[in-house]
Parts: structure tokens; sequence; C-alpha cells
């Protein structure tokens, strides 16, 4: 509290300007809602409550408050922190009340996250889904993090207001949450101002909660303003927070957003509007009136906020009203673990979440009277699809993965919907559960029930235990069905649902539609599995765990059929989506088997059916016995003729308790109700007989038809084979005509059964055409016209007749072209025809009469043969007009004798066939000029005079002139054309006229004469004849072809021409003939000056050499005049050089000579030059070997050659020689080089004196320049450089040990490595050039130890050692020492190897595949700097082995040690054994001694346990027996080597075994005995069978084992590539996302790799 007396302060001056407004809202004062700006810029708060005294009036003994709209009380510290702009109460206390709805400016700028990250919706969008139930999760998300610090029960309403009576429709989202202040509702118009950057509080991360459902997914600023402006365009913020007596109002709007735009104003300044709770007076809108029960509900409330929504898209509207009940399914999906607690909806669980189980979220549509409101609390939908999954869930599998430290928790859950006799559990949503229920109802054989998830992804995911719809996890590898190895069927694959749990440390998109990085990070190599039991995580293969689990759930929950006798794979179109299918032959179900053509009976379905099995069907690729949940079976009714369908059932409506016989009874029973046959009742006594004969109009029927079945009985329909009639019957008459290939219909009629006249037929009165008929009647299903049912013919029947034609009466003219030509004959086909138009034979006695007005028509005679009657040669005559439609003309044929005589036909009459030439002239003969081409017009007439047309009507016009080519022209298309002759030039003599003959013709038509007129040719006023003279001094005549010698440069000037026609006369020039004059040395001539008979000058070249032609033509160069100018020199001006050659080396001369010549002043050579001139010549330059100078005269060319140019000394560059003679100068430039390469030197390298370690480098290079004997740099690339070491045990590695010198004379050597032992060393660099030595410079160098490169390994261990097969190897100590010879232990231990083979190696390298034994770890009594191989085992095999040591050094150099050779002993003996495994002996009862031998030939020997024989220097002896010996006598004939035997009594077969026991004394421990089983029979044959089929055995065995061995060694290899190839699908998938983050396009392929890949090569 403040009293009015308050000092005031200057305070401290602050930059920025800021205004505070205040609002009076003292309870006296009635005028303080407008408020008051006061700047307070630099003023402190002392200074502010001094200011505002005096504003305001204030008493000096009143108390008042300042506080902000949050009803914060004002003082120093919050003083400081208010911001320009923002708003302040005047209060008497506290705790008041306002007076009035007070108004708050507010500035809600878009926060700079709107830049960044304003592209992230446009990626992660709705994915053209309906979004709308998840746009309104965007509020409902809002009202949980608000709710969420609630002790009481949270309550959330989405109401939805669709009552015009009390307003426009409206939205609104109401919570009991904590509301907000001004401040945070100001936050909150912020666009992008998510909770971690809000200016008024600082964010805190909730605790972990059990399924992340800790109400914090209020997240990024973002997703409830796009959700609001989504679904209408404005709002209203209400909102009131707890402790603040005030209610804040905030209205944002599309339409005030539009008009501040318009009006240039401040788009982002609203304002807020505080009142006390219940304050309506504001909301006084007619369309706003449902706001007053809403604010009347204020009073009472300690917080709250509602989000009223207004201005909703008409479709949204038209969405919840139709779509309430999806709407709040999908509510109730998305929020179902906040609803019903961490377990979900699950009745039977024992666990509860208290915490959950106080939100209530409820829906409410309000729409207007009658409509009774609908309400919905979400806790009460039991068909959202995760409370599908839960109820039909069995057993559940709980897992969790880590995807690193601190990078997001998830948790998991799978539920396994099990198969149960005859369905699939897996629920598929309301929807689809109730479209397929209705598809089983209607006709029972919807085949399979669905199989289970289908293609559907596993996991549902949630964040922070929200649903994100759109995106989902298929699956995981360690629960994805794997083809080798699985041990349950596929389709248990596809029986389990699952849901992952995930914190805010997975990224989601704005509108938490979608998650952004889940399915890459949870799938990441780097993720760990674990499983969960009873709440405990357990570290186990989770792959192993989970199959183990599948497939106990498999055994003891699924209940499955199993299919036998797999016969085929068929691919189905009539079985929807799924279109492949395996077909069996039979199937075991509850015990019983059943198989193809057994008979079966149904059971639930309409109506029952009776059938024969023709297969089982099992959807997708089967080929062997397999179990299956349900299945198909595909059942032929019976009877077939009676039911003609297959049908499909599930297997599971097989009858199991019907009989056969039930099920024969019934279909005999049916047999007999089926239509048997036709009996035909011919009416009015006109029955037609089988094969008669009627002539053409004879009438059929009428007729009436019944159909009998088995029992004599009548029928109409077929017998019903469900409630209600049976298939309605027909009967079809069909009359055909038969034909030589095919018969052809000529009439049918169908009849449907009357109660009075069974089938009945009409009189028939249409059978006019001769020809062979059948009548056939068939019986039809009237539905489908078939007339097989049941694979069996209906009953029909068929009577044959033959009709004939009838007398002549008319006749029809046959096809003429209607188009015809003057004189061409054609002829004019008729065909006589009876009554009904059937052709018929004709009369002899009739005679044609031809009639054809205007024209003269003929005909030459009659074709009367046969059924034939053609008028032949008939013609027409007359004038026709041409190049005009043609007329039509009507052309009567008369036959008298006939019904119908005369028949007219319609002609058109053309010209015709060229028959004469026609050549119009005006004048006789023809007078033309000379030169000149003559014209004529022909044409081309018929026999009548018409001008016709044709192909190759080409008039030749030829001019009795020698060589005049004659002229043609087509008359083709017009029949007239004009014919242009050649122009024709004769010689006339003397002016006189001549007179010619042209003569036309057409070669093409020999009938056409040709015609011949005269021509006369008089003589031509045309130019012919031009004259070109000079007048200077005298006339002088230019004849054409002239060559004329002048001057140079000059011109020939004074040039006059004349012209002359063909009779000599002069032509007087007019301006239109100067136009027509050109010459060709200029293009601008002045026509006055040609008018005159003046040409213009001749310019003359200014070289000698160029001769030039020049010519004077009349229109266009048919009349011309042409001479050539030949320049000539002119005096001597100046010395010129001549030099081929200009590039000399220093010391050496210019090969080659300079030629000095006197010319003019246009370079032209004057040949002025005397031989004695060489004595007056002379020549200067710097550093010329004058002396070597010499001048030689050229008499050919009156010229001299310079020779013996050459430089002494000096620098290399151009250099100018000044040649003198008499009075003229001149100068040449000679560009002189270095002189030939002589030396190279050092330019630049490592400081000296130079010490390098060993198997280092030299980093600086060492720059060699190349110089001739004078210093200078030479640049002759042709010189090699090469850099040597001395003496030759210093290895040195360079980039290039020789390289030619750079265009500057360079070569640079970059020494990498320098190898050797240590000691002082030269580099040498030497040139060379053409194989001539270069000099070069020398480098010394001395060579330090390197102490980190090993050089040797050292192996210390017991020389004196035994080493039993078997056995332990002693300790090997392997030392690295460095090249200063000290033991290195910077090397990893797993570098170091010990390599093991057997015999010996011939090189120092190992074999490729040797044993690789890695060392121990080193004992406390052991030396640290060698490595020590401990109790490594000795090889089994006796015999010299090699161990050799090796030191990975990097990835491609190791380090070998001397190779060690061990000689392995045998170990201690332990038994007898053959040195390889004999066959079983097999022997007989006979006498023959070969089969009664048991063994003829076998060595034994004493081994120790690994085979390796062990008997040397022991004494013993050898006791052989036989086991089971009560049923042999030895045989005491035999030999008495080793023993045969003989049976004492008759048996078949005896096994038994011969025992050989060694007995060695100096064998502590007896030696194990070897027995041979042998095989004993009693006849031979039977022994040879059992021999053969043993060694068979043995065959096979070693085969069996090569086998094995091949196979694992492929599998080893495929296990190999197949790691390998999912390592590197991993990188790739990795790479790609990066790329993909980073906006880089990735290709899935490029085609230069693979190129490469595939190893082609086009350039090969």
């Amino acid at each position: 509290m403040f009293s009015s007396v308050a000092p005031m302060s200057r305070g401290i001056q602050r930059p920025k300007r800021r205004i505070i407004r205040v609002c009076d809202c003292r309870l006296q004062t009635s005028a303080g809602s407008s408020g008051h700006e006061l700047e307070t810029s630099g003023m402190n708060f002392h200074g502010f409550l001094g200011l505002l005294v005096k504003k305001f009036p204030v008493r000096s003994d009143e108390m008042f408050v300042v506080a902000t709209t949050d009803r914060k009380a004002l003082d120093s510290n919050t003083f400081e922190e208010l911001q320009d702009g923002c708003t302040l109460y005047l209060l008497h206390k506290l705790d008041q009340d306002l007076p009035a709805a007070m108004e708050e400016q507010i500035t809600f700028i878009p926060h700079y996250d709107t830049l960044i990250q304003g592209g992230l919706y446009e990626y992660y969008d709705s994915e053209g889904q309906k979004s709308l139930s998840y746009t309104l999760a965007e509020l409902i998300d809002n009202s949980l993090w608000a709710t969420s610090k609630n002790t009481e029960r949270r309550t959330i309403e989405i109401r939805m207001l669709f009552d015009e009576s009390v307003g426009k429709a409206a939205i609104i989202a109401l919570d009991n949450g904590c509301g907000m202040t001004s401040q945070k509702l100001r936050d909150w118009a912020v666009y992008r101002c998510s909770k971690f950057n809000r200016p008024t509080e600082k964010y805190v991360r909730p605790d972990p909660a059990p399924r992340s459902l800790n109400s914090d997914i209020s997240y990024f600023g973002v997703g409830g303003k796009q959700a609001i402006f989504y679904i209408g365009d404005s709002v209203r913020m209400i909102t009131k927070s707890v402790g603040c007596p005030d209610v804040h109002e905030l209205i944002l709007s599309k339409e005030d957003f539009k008009r501040k735009e318009e009006n240039k104003e401040d788009i982002y300044k609203s304002v807020i509007k505080n009142r006390k709770p219940g304050d309506r007076s504001h909301a006084i809108k007619a369309d706003e009136r449902f706001l007053h029960s809403l604010i009347a509900e204020e009073p009472g409330k300690d917080s709250f906020t509602a989000v009223v929504i207004t201005g909703i898209r008409p479709e949204h509207v038209a969405f919840l009203k139709q779509d309430f009940k999806v709407l709040t399914r999908q509510l109730a999906h998305t929020y179902h673990y906040y609803i019903h607690g961490v377990n979900g909806n699950d009745q039977s669980s024992i666990f509860t979440n208290s915490d959950h189980s106080k939100i209530d979220i409820q829906v409410t549509l309000r729409e207007k009277p009658p409509k009774f409101p609908r309400v919905v609390n979400l806790r009460e939908i039991d068909d959202d699809m995760q409370t599908l999954y839960i109820k039909a869930a069995a057993d559940t599998f709980e897992f969790k993965a880590a995807t690193g430290v601190d990078t997001g928790r998830v948790e998991g859950i799978i539920r396994y919907h099990p198969f149960l006799y005859d369905k699939e559990t897996y629920p598929l949503g309301p929807e689809v559960a109730e479209a397929f229920h209705d598809e089983e109802d209607c006709d029972g054989e919807s085949g399979l029930l669905h199989q289970a998830r289908g293609k559907r992804p596993i996991f549902e995911c949630f964040w922070n235990g929200r649903l994100i719809p759109y995106t989902t996890v298929h699956e995981f590898d360690w629960c994805a069905w794997k083809v080798k190895g699985a041990k349950v069927p596929e389709d248990c694959y596809g029986r389990f649902s699952g849901v992952l749990f995930t914190d805010d440390k997975f990224q989601v998109t704005t509108n938490k539609l979608t998650f952004m990085d889940l399915e890459q990070r949870v799938k990441g190599r780097e993720t760990i599995f674990t499983r969960v039991v009873d709440g405990q995580e357990q570290r186990t293969n989770i792959q192993r765990e989970f199959t183990q689990w599948l497939t106990n759930c498999h055994e003891n929950l699924d209940k499955q059929v199993k299919f036998l006798g797999f016969r085929k794979i068929e691919t189905r179109s009539d079985m929807g989506s799924k279109k492949i299918w395996a077909a069996f032959s039979a199937i075991e179900l509850d015990g019983k088997m059943y198989r193809t053509d057994q008979l079966v009976k149904s059971q639930r379905t309409q109506p029952i059916i009776h059938g024969t099995v023709l297969q089982f069907l099992l959807q997708g690729q089967h080929d062997k016995d397999v179990f299956a949940t349900g299945g198909l079976v595909e059942v032929r009714l019976e009877p077939k003729g009676l039911y003609n369908k297959n049908k499909i059932i599930p297997i599971f409506k097989i009858d199991r308790n019907a009989t056969d016989e039930s099920i024969k009874k019934n279909i005999e029973n049916d047999l007999c109700r089926l239509p048997h046959e036709l009996k035909v009742i011919w009416q009015e006594s006109n029955e037609w007989s089988q094969n008669g004969v009627c002539p053409a109009g004879t009438p059929l029927g009428p007729l009436r038809v019944e159909i009998m079945n088995k029992k004599g009985e009548e029928m109409s329909r077929m017998p019903a084979t469900r409630q209600g009639t049976g298939i309605k019957l027909s009967v079809k008459l069909t009359v055909v005509k038969n034909g030589p290939e095919k018969a052809d219909e000529v009439l049918s009629l169908v009849a449907q059964h009357t109660a009075r006249w069974s089938f009945w037929f009409k009189k028939i009165e249409r059978l006019n055409d001769p020809g062979s008929y059948t009548l056939c009647l068939n019986t039809l299903i009237h539905d489908t016209g078939d007339t097989v049912f049941g694979g069996q013919d209906l009953p029909n029947s068929k009577i044959s007749f033959t009709i004939t034609a009838g007398t002549a009466e008319a006749f029809v003219l046959g096809e003429t072209n209607p188009t015809l030509h003057v004189g061409v004959p054609f002829d004019i086909p008729l065909q006589l025809t009876d009554g009904y138009g059937n052709s018929t034979k004709p009369l002899s006695s009739l005679l044609p009469a031809l009639e054809c007005r205007d024209l003269e028509v003929s005909y030459a005679t009659v074709d009367c043969s046969g059924s034939k009657f053609i008028i032949k040669g008939v013609k027409a005559r007359g004038k026709v007009l041409n190049n005009q439609p043609a007329k039509k003309y009507d052309l009567r044929v008369t036959l008298t004798g006939l019904k119908k005589p005369t028949q007219t036909i319609k002609i058109s009459l053309l010209p015709g066939n060229p028959h004469s030439l026609h050549v119009k002239t005006d004048d006789n003969p023809v007078v033309i000029q000379n030169r000149t081409a003559a014209r004529f017009n022909v044409e081309v007439h018929d026999e009548a005079g018409n001008v016709t047309t044709h192909p190759r009507q080409i008039v030749h016009c030829q001019v009795q002139v020698p060589g005049l080519t004659p002229t043609t022209v087509d008359c083709s298309r017009t029949g007239a054309g004009q014919l242009v002759t050649k122009p024709i030039n004769l010689k006339i003599v003397g002016g006189e006229p001549q007179k010619l003959k042209v003569q036309f013709e057409m070669p093409s038509r020999r009938n056409v004469e040709s015609v011949v007129r005269e021509l006369t040719v008089i003589p031509s006023t045309r130019v012919s004849q031009i004259m070109v003279c000079r007048q200077d001094g005298e006339s002088l005549v230019l004849r054409s072809d002239e060559k004329i010698s002048w001057l140079a440069g000059g011109s020939l000037e004074n040039l006059f021409y004349k012209l002359y026609d063909e009779a000599g006369r002069a032509v007087p020039i007019t301006e239109e003939i100067a136009s027509m004059v050109k010459v060709n040395w200029t293009k601008e001539v002045d026509v006055k000056d040609l008018v005159l008979g003046k040409l213009p000058a001749v310019p003359v070249p200014t070289q000698v050499h160029e001769e030039r032609f020049y010519q004077v033509s009349y229109q266009d160069q048919s009349v011309s005049v042409s001479f050539t100018i030949v320049p000539r020199p002119d005096e001597p001006a100046k010395l010129r050089t001549t030099l081929l050659n200009d590039t000399v080396k220093l010391g050496e001369t210019l090969s080659g000579s300079i030629n000095l010549e006197l010319v003019d002043k246009y370079d032209n050579a004057t040949r002025t030059l005397t031989a004695t001139c060489v004595k007056n010549l002379n020549v200067k330059a710097e550093c010329l070997d004058k002396e070597a100078v010499s001048y030689q005269w050229q008499e050919s060319s009156r010229s001299v050659d310079v020779t013996g140019i050459c430089f002494l000394r000096g620098t290399p560059g151009i250099k100018n020689l000044l040649f003198t003679y008499q009075t003229y100068t001149t100068y040449q430039i000679v560009n002189v080089t270095a002189g030939d390469p002589a030396l190279l030197k050092l330019v630049s390298g490592p400081s000296q004196p130079l010490q390098v370690i060993n198997d280092h480098s030299i980093p600086t290079p060492f720059l060699i320049q190349l110089v001739d004997e004078w210093g200078n740099v030479s640049t002759d690339k042709r010189v090699v450089v090469v850099i040597k070491s001395s003496p030759p045990g210093l290895k040195v590695s360079s980039g290039v040990v020789s390289q030619p010198v750079d265009s500057e004379g360079k070569a640079s050597f970059t020494v990498n490595s320098v190898s050797g032992q240590r000691g002082c060393y030269q580099l040498d660099f030497d040139g060379s050039l053409n194989n001539k030595h270069i000099p070069g410079p020398t480098v010394n160098l001395t060579v330090l130890p390197n102490p980190n490169k090993p050089v040797s390994l050292t192996v210390d261990y017991s020389t004196a050692a035994r080493f039993p097969a078997g056995g332990t190897f002693p300790v090997f100590s392997v030392t690295v020492v460095s090249d200063e010879g000290s033991p290195m232990t910077t090397f990893n231990p797993a570098a170091v190897t010990m390599l093991l083979w057997e015999g010996e190696a011939s090189d120092r390298r190992p074999p490729h595949t040797p044993t690789e034994l890695k060392c121990s770890k080193p004992m406390d009594n052991e030396r640290k700097d060698c490595f020590h191989f401990r109790d490594k085992k000795i090889p089994e095999t006796a015999g010299n082995h090699t161990v050799q040591f090796s030191l990975l050094i990097d990835q491609t150099n190791f380090l070998l040690s001397n190779k060690i050779i061990l000689n392995v002993v045998a170990n201690q003996p332990v038994k007898l054994a053959p040195e390889s495994q004999p066959p079983a002996p097999v022997v007989s009862c006979c006498r023959d001694v070969k089969n009664r031998t048991l063994v003829q030939d076998m060595t034994l020997r004493i081994m120790d346990s690994y085979g390796n024989p062990a008997g040397k220097n022991l004494v013993g002896k050898l006791v052989v027996s036989i086991t089971n010996c009560s049923a042999w006598r030895r045989d005491r004939s035999t030999s008495p080597g080793w023993p045969s035997w003989r049976t004492a009594r008759a048996r078949t077969a005896v096994n038994t075994s011969l025992r050989f026991q060694p007995d060695v004394p100096q064998v502590p421990t007896p030696l194990a005995p070897f027995e041979l089983t042998f095989h004993f029979y009693d006849d031979a044959v039977n022994q040879q069978r059992v021999c053969d089929l043993l060694k068979k055995k043995d065959r096979l065995s070693c085969a069996i084992s090569v086998h094995k061995q091949l196979f694992d060694g492929y599998s080893e290899l495929s296990n190999m590539y197949t790691v390998q190839h999912q390592t590197a699908s991993a990188k790739v998938a990795d790479q790609t996302q990066v790329l993909k983050r980073k906006n880089v396009t990735v290709t899935e392929s490029i085609p230069a790799i693979d190129q490469l890949l595939t190893g082609e090569d086009h350039g090969s």
C-alpha cells in the first residue's frame, strides 16, 4: 500500500522509451476504464509514484495499490521489469473486483522459431487424411498439460454447439486446469513461443513416469493455434488463473487480421479484456448468445480455461454431426492410456493407476431441437482399437529399447491374438469388422476369415502417452518372420499387435501427427533390446526370448487344420485381393479325413448344400503338407444338372455329422425333377414332315410345345433349389438355313409359358429364301438363355425341310459403273427374280430396249446363258461439259413380258478417250523475234469433240531447228495446255526473217494424228554486242580477253562503252538500259555516267603477282566483254629482308640465310640490285661475330644472301640486326636462346648439415635448375634428371626417381622416405641428354636410427623341451627389437601372432592357411617388454611342424621372425589299431576257403590317442579271439595262418567280432584292443550281395563326408557374406539418412560405379 505523499525522484536516465498505461479501477471512479498513458523513460519507481499522484486525483490521506493485470503488487523490482506498452491497475486494494471490463493492449510478434522451423509442418503434414479428430486433440493436449498439477479430478470437455437458436456454430474446449495469467495469455498468442523459450516461466522437465504418461504434451506453441484456425476463423480465449480474481479474454480472428492489414495497422497487436467472473456485458451480439451460459458457469471456479472457436467450416460441421461416433472413437484411441492407465482398458488387470483414473474427457454434441444432445465420456468407449487389442490378447511380451545414454526411452508391448477353431481373433476395427460380418452373412462363402494383421504394421507409437497417429513401426528384425530356421508358421507372425511408448527425447512434428526420427533411431545398430518380466529387465537374447514366447503361444493357444496332398498353385481372380492359392487333395479336421470326390453336406449356410469336394484351398505359396488356420473347400453342388455351379465355403462349415447315405438319397430325389423331353403339337392340320419340300412363301405353324420330366409331368420351371420359385424355363424356336460351311439363322422366337397354351408359336410366313432348312426347338433357361444346365443338354427337337424358288416376275439391274465415257463400251447385267426376290432362270424370248434422253445409246448383243442375262457392248455418245460436275442421265431398260418390265439406272457421261489434237492459233504463220520463245495452246479431243482428260496425255512440240530440244506439256488433268518452246536462236544474215515448221504429236497415243503449224522468226531488237574503248589522246578499243600491263597501284581511266543489236544497229542508251550494265570491279556506279557511255576507273592491284580479271556485262552477263590487267613494279623504295628461321642458340650459327632485295613502296621486288652491291652492304648487332658474316650474290633473283650470323656471348633474348645499303636501311629481329645444357644447380633444398631419422621423409623438396655453360637458364625438356644414393645401401623413396625438366628448366624431388643403416650417405643429382652426361650437385646426409621402427623379432623358448602330440607348447617370449636395438612395447598384443603349420615352408613367408594363435597376458613374474605365448596346444599329428611369429605393423606391412622347426613326437600308447579301417568281412558256410577267410593281410600298430604310431622299442604279444564263439568252431583243415570258420548250426546270418588284444608289459596302462566286426551267412549268394552293399555303403559314406565338408564351407562363406551385406546395408541406410537431412538427392545407382563394379570397360 502506498500513500499519496510519496516523494518524487528524478532517477536514472534510461536510453529506451517506455510508456505505461494505467487504469484507475478504484470503486469511486467511473471513468477509469480508458486509462492514461504515462511516459516513464529514465524514471525509477519513486519517480513513477510521484507522476501517478499528479496524474490521478489521489487524496493525501488515501491509501491505494498499483498492481499488474495479474494482480501482482508493484514494487521497485517489478517496476524495473515492466516493458513498453504494459498495463497497470490503480486499485483500492489488491483483491478488489473490477468495476468494469478492462482492456489491456498486447503485442504478440511471432517468435524467431517461425523462420527457422517454419517449414517443418510442410514436410510432416496430415498425409491427405481426415485429421479433424487429431486437430481437436491439440486442444485436449493443452488441457492435459494445464490440469497436470490438479489434486482433484481433472475434467476436460469438448462442446460442439450447432444449435442456431442460441447463435452461430461453435466448438468450446473447456478444462479445470491452472488457467493463464494475462502475461501467459500474451505468451500463448505468440506463434512458436514454446514452453522452452517463454520469458515468464522456466521449463522444468517432469519426473519419469510409467509409459511416459507425464501429461507433458503441450509442447511447441504451434499446434493449438494451427488447430484453431484449421477448424474455424476466430477464437476467444477465456481464462482465469489460480489466486487471480479476474477473468482474461483475448480474441484473435482472421477477419481482424485482414482489416489491420488493409488499414496498414500493426497486425500482431490486440487487446486482452480483463473482467470479473460472470460478467457478460460485453457479449451483446445475437450470434454469440451461447456465451451467456458459458460465462454463467465462471463464478465459483478457482481456475479454468475455455477456448471458444467460431466460424466453423461447413465441411467440419457436417463431419462432426455425421461421424460423431468415429470422432469419439479416434479420440479415445489417442488418449487411451491417459483415460485407463498404464495397462489400458484391461478389466482383468490387478494394477490400477489412480492418477489417470481421475481424468475425465467428455465430448458433447448439441444440435437444434428436437434432436437430443449427445454426451460421451471417452472412458465409456469400448471399441477403440487399443481396447480391442487388449481384450483380444491372450498373452503379452514386454520389452524395452535403449538407443543410447540419455537419448530416449522406449517401452514396448506385443500382444498375441490366437487363431481359434475357425477364425482369427486379431481385431480389425469396428468399420472393417462390421463390413466383414455383413459379407459373411450375405452368402456364407467369404472364404478364409481375415488373415490376421495382414500387411499392417505391428506397432502403434505413443509419445509421452499420446498417440502419434501417422507413424507406425512395421517390425523389428527379431520379431520378423524368417524363412530359414523358423519354428512356427508364417501366419503366427501376423497374429500379434504392438505398441511403443516413448518420451520427448524423440522428436515429433508440430502437429503431433508424425515422428521425425523414431524408426531410424530405434532400428539403429546401437539400440539394445531387453525383455521385461514382472517389471524387471532381463539382459538376454531378445530374439531367442521372443521366438520361445511365440512358439509357446502357437502351441498352447492356436487351433488349426492340417492340409494334405499338395496338388498345384492356382491364381484365382474371384477371391478378391488374395489371388494366390495352394490346392490340396485332403484335410484332417477334428480327427476326421476329408478327400476330393467325397460327398459333403454344409452347415450354417443358407440353404444347406450337398455336393462333391473338388479341392481344398489354402491362401499363399505352399508345396507340402502344412498346418493352417482355416481355409476353403470348393464343392460342386449335386445334382449338377439341377444346380450347375460350384461353391466355395469355409472348411469349418462342413457338417461333420452327415452320412454318405443321407447325402446320396437327397441327390437322387432331385434328379427325377429335371426336364426330360419336348412334346410338339401342330395346329390347323398344317404339320411339316421331316425332309419335306415347299415353295417359297409356304406358312409354318402354328404349333404348341410342352416340356415333360421323367415322371411325365408338364413343367414350366426348374425345380426350386431355395425357398421360393425355381428357375423359369422358355422354349426357343429357331429356323436355320444350312450352308456348305455353316448354318445361318433365319429367325429365332422365344415362347414363354402360359397356363392355357403352354409354349405357343404363331404362324410364320417369312420362309421365302430357297435352300435347305432346319427347324430347332430348344429348352432355355429364361434368364440366361442357356441350353445346357449342370453340364447336360436340356430337351430339344429338330425337323429338316427344303424351300425352292418360283417363276420369273421382275428383274433387277446388276452393279454397273455409274460413270461412263463417251464411246467406251460397257455391259449391263440383269438378274430375273420371282415374287419374293429370289433369283430364277430367264426366258429365251426376252429382248431388251434401251432409251436415254440427249444421248445416243446402242448395244451389241445379249448373253442369256444359265441364270445370266447380260446386255453387252453398250455405248453412249453426246456433247458433255468438261471441268464441271457430271450431268446425270436416266437410262431406261425394258424387258417386255414381265409383270415389272422397266427399270431405270442413273449414269454420268464423261469425255471419252483421246481422238485428236487441236492447236489454237490466231495467226498463221506465227511470227516471233529471234532469241525468244514461241507459245502454242493445244487441246485433246475425244471422238465427239469434247476436251478429254486421261493419264499420259503428254503433247510434244518439235520446232525444226537443229539442236533444239522438243517441248512437252501434260494435258492429263485439264485436257488442254500451253506449250512454250525454248528460245529460238538463229543466225540471221542481212536481217532477213526465216520460216520454220512446228510439229505437235502425242507419242503415247498412236491413234491420235500429229498436227503441223508454220513459224516465222524475225531479227531481234535486243542488245547483242558491247564494245569498250579508251580515249586518252587517241581512241583505243579493248578486245575481249585482252591482257593489259599497267603500273602497280595505279588506275585505268577514260573508259567508254557502246551497245549494238542483232542487225548491227547502235542501240541508244537509256536510263533503263544503263541500269542493266554491270562492271565487276565496283558496286557503286553512277547511272548518269552510264547513260553517257562512261565507265568507272579500273583500279590496278598493288602486287605484281596479282593478275586481275575485269568484265563489263549487260543484262546478267548475257552480253559481255572482259580483259585482264597485269601490274608491273614501281621504282625502288626500301630494302627488304627475308628470314626463314629466326631462332639461334648462343655460340651457334644461324641456320639458313637472310635474303636482301630492293622493293617498291608496295613491297614488290624491283630486281634492280647488281652484283657489285655486296661491297656496299653492312650489318651490325650486339655481340655479333662480324668476321663470320658473308654475302653471296643471287643472280636468278637479283638479291643477296647473308650467312654466318653468330652470337658469342651475352644473355638470351631478342636481338636486332641492322642492314645498310647506300641510303636504304632495315632491321631483322633474331631470337637468341640459351646454349646447350651443361650443368645442374641446386636452387633450393633442406638446410645443411642434413640429418634424417630412419624411415622418415625429408619435408623440404630439392629444386634442381638446368643451365648452359654461361650460366643461363636452359629449358630443354629432353634433359632427364635422376636422383641416386651412394653407397647403394641407402634406400631412398621418392615420388619420382627420374623426371625431365619442366618448361622453366627445373626439376623438383621430394624424398618421402629414407631407409638404411645408420651412417653418412650422399644424394647425387645427375642429368643426361641423348646419352650425354650432365654433372649435377651432391648433397651429404646422415641417417639416424629410428626408435619407433621394428626391425626384427627375437624368440626365446626352451630348446630342450619335448613336443608330444596333443600336449602343450612351452612359453614362447617374443621381443620386438627397434632400429636402435632396444625392445618396443608400444604395439597392441593383438598385433603379434603365432603362426603354426605342418611341415617346412620353402621360403621365408608362411603358407596361405596357417593356424593363428594369439598372445597371452603376461604374468607377474614375466618380462613386460616382450609378448608371451603360453598354454598353446601342440598339434595332434606327429612330425615336423614350423612355428613363426608375425607382427602386424599397419594394414599392409608386417614383420616375420625366423622360422622355428619343431619335431612333434607321439604321445603315450593307448590302443591297438590298423593303419586304415578295413571293411567289415563277410563269410559264408561253404567249402571254398576264400569265402570263409576273415582276414588275409592286415597291419596293426600301437598308437597314441591321436592315431600316431607309438609302439617303437616295445616288446609284447597279440591275442586273437572271437566274441560269441559258442556258435563257431575252428576248421583245422585250413592253413595255419589267419583262421577260417564254418558254422556248427544252421543259421541265416550271424554278426560277431574278431578281437585283437595286445599284451605289452612295458606299458603301465593296458592298451585298448581292436575289434573287427564281420558278417556270417549260410550261403555264398547272400554273402556276395551283402558284400557289394557294404562296399557301396562305404563309398556313399565317403562321398557324404566330402559333400558335408563342402556344404559346411559354403555355409560358412554364406554366413560371412550375409554379415558383410547386412553391415554394408546398414551403413548405406545411415549415410542415406545423413544425405537426406542435408537435402542431397540420393540416387539408387551411379552408372560409373556400376560399370566399375561389373568390370565393363567399353574403352577396351
